[in-house]
């Protein structure tokens, strides 16, 4: 299995929440959105530990079993057709959310998340956590 990460997901998996890592120690891969290390990055500057976090992160990062996933036109393209079809729907998501969707559909990994609103996404297979 291959699994992308949510924002929620990877702090949720730092601070030992038993189902996401049960969720995530079977993986094959793990992959990280460009768009998460964003979120976590402006989270950890605006928190109290940001040095301890930031090493923390780096150290995922460099895991071998982690890939980073940068944004490309791909993942560009899945964003627009995601935009597109929620808009369509009427079902609108916060911005980053599409473009994490993107790199889910991109990777073809499941999405780890305890966000409900990614079931709107067409395609998209998610592990919702609680």
């Amino acid at each position: 299995m291959r699994a992308l990460l949510d924002t929620n997901a990877y702090s949720a998996l730092m601070r030992g929440h038993r189902e996401v890592a049960g969720r995530v120690r079977p993986c094959e891969r793990i992959y990280l959105s460009a768009i998460v290390v964003g979120e976590l990055l402006y989270g950890f500057r605006n928190g109290s530990r940001y040095d301890e976090n930031r090493i923390q992160l780096a150290d995922f990062v460099a895991n071998p079993y982690v890939a980073f996933v940068p944004v490309t036109m791909t993942t560009c393209e899945r964003f627009a057709w995601v935009a597109s079809a929620l808009r369509r729907k009427g079902k609108p998501i916060p911005g980053n959310d599409i473009w994490i969707a993107a790199h889910g559909l991109e990777t073809g990994a499941d999405l780890i998340t305890s966000d409900s609103h990614f079931e709107a996404v067409d395609g998209l297979t998610i592990i919702r956590f609680k």
